[in-house]
């Protein structure tokens, strides 16, 4: 009994409501092989025979009637229980205001946004983008996911994970501009950020690389260069979730040998417990999850 796994049942309910294991894989939408695995795990665990295996199908023996009664009163429970969470989040309502890079936005929150609107039809998300800061302390915004971890302030802070980041180019590019395995970059141009953001991590470390001079490009933001990259006007330091699955470009130098940068997610100290926050921050936590390797 200790070693029995609770999901068996629905088997059990579908092979005891069916008569047959083809009625109960339609039902489940699983082959009838899984189906008769799991019944005999079921009776292995409880140590005697549910069903009695005939021609004409599977029939309850008076232990398996037992287990039927108690089988569905767990279904019940379990489906009481599914409601209740689904009406706490019909309840979850109001709006969050969450501030972050545009390239968070487009390229990893907006394509998500589906699951959080379906889950909580009553919540609105407000995305404030831009690489200034937003200040959490006069309430410009309830939330933050930021690249930079603040210093002060009555704060909630916690690391989501570290997005790492690496150059990428156009394949027919960089089979118009050919390298040796020894200087990938050797002939190869950069496409790269304004003076007004040399700030930046990815415009410091091209900078330190000598390969912000004679740029291919002068931009102002990640998509930018990320489209500038896929035209094949030249190479583009960018963030790893942004490029990965893009079959256009390919990586020139890998994450490991650039850089990366810890994802911070920050709220005011008196929001932490609110339902609509929570619902949110949970959102987040679950598609940076997903988007590992690319935050590690």
């Amino acid at each position: 009994m200790e070693n029995m796994d609770w999901n068996d049942l629905r088997f059990f309910l579908g092979v005891a409501r069916t008569t047959s294991l083809s009625g109960a894989s339609q039902t489940l939408q699983v082959s009838p092989s899984t189906v008769a695995r799991r019944i005999a795990a079921l009776e292995n665990s409880l140590g005697t025979h549910l069903f009695v295996r005939h021609a004409t199908g599977y029939f309850l023996t008076d232990h398996g009637r037992d287990v039927l009664r108690q089988a569905e009163g767990i279904e019940e429970s379990m489906l009481s229980l599914a409601k209740g969470v689904a009406d706490l989040d019909a309840n979850v309502s109001g709006i969050v205001r969450l501030a972050t890079a545009e390239t968070l936005a487009v390229h990893l929150i907006v394509p998500a946004l589906p699951q959080l609107i379906e889950r909580y039809p009553n919540l609105q998300l407000e995305i404030i983008t831009g690489v200034g800061m937003v200040d959490l302390q006069r309430y410009e915004a309830d939330l933050a996911l930021r690249l930079v971890r603040p210093q002060y302030g009555n704060l909630v802070i916690q690391k989501l994970g570290t997005m790492t980041s690496a150059v990428y180019g156009n394949a027919d590019y960089l089979s118009r501009h050919p390298a040796t395995p020894e200087n990938p970059l050797s002939d190869r141009t950069f496409i790269i950020w304004d003076k007004a953001h040399a700030h930046l991590p990815t415009a410091l470390w091209l900078e330190k690389h000598h390969c912000d001079r004679n740029p291919a490009l002068v931009t102002s933001s990640v998509s930018t260069q990320y489209a500038a990259a896929k035209a094949g006007i030249g190479l583009a330091l960018l963030p790893c979730f942004v490029a990965v699955n893009d079959r256009t470009l390919i990586e020139v130098i890998p994450a490991d040998k650039v850089f990366s940068e810890e994802l911070w997610l920050v709220t005011h100290t008196d929001l932490r417990a609110s339902a609509r926050i929570r619902a949110v921050v949970t959102f987040l936590q679950d598609i940076l999850a997903k988007a590992s390797p690319s935050f590690l």
